[in-house]
């Protein structure tokens, strides 16, 4: 997978449940923190667009697990975009520092809503377009 941006991160206790592992909740956390991150990085503020009545909403996300972090765990999250449709597809995976072994792989599918509407939404793609996985 070709990845287009990367966020690292650092596991904060408060993250961890009982047995010292990262909630599995906070993945998607990560994930959604990347994603606003990597809009941004591309010249896109939630904001701005809420303000001309565009509203990207998530519509799936599915997350494998593949091993646990822990506490002060140093991790990094990389995304990959394309489009099918009406969607956005962004792939996202989560590999611990140093050793970059595999954590998490999610998918998250979002859609846009323009003036409360389901569309296709021409803001978004030309900020994203040169962004697209193209193989995917």
């Amino acid at each position: 997978m070709q990845y287009v941006f990367e966020l690292k991160f650092k596991v904060r206790d408060y993250e961890c449940d009982l047995e010292g592992i990262v909630n599995n909740a906070n993945y998607q956390h990560y994930m959604e923190h990347t994603r606003h991150e990597f809009m941004l990085s591309a010249g896109l503020s939630f904001a701005d667009m809420y303000a001309q009545g565009i509203t990207p909403v998530v519509a799936r996300i599915t997350i494998s697990y593949k091993m646990p972090l822990r506490s002060r765990d140093e991790f990094v999250s990389k995304l990959s975009v394309r489009k099918e449709g009406v969607r956005y597809v962004f792939l996202q995976d989560i590999f611990r520092l140093p050793d970059m072994k595999l954590v998490a792989r999610g998918r998250v599918d979002t859609v846009c809503l323009v003036q409360g509407r389901l569309k296709e939404c021409a803001e978004l793609e030309k900020y994203l377009e040169p962004y697209f996985d193209k193989e995917g």
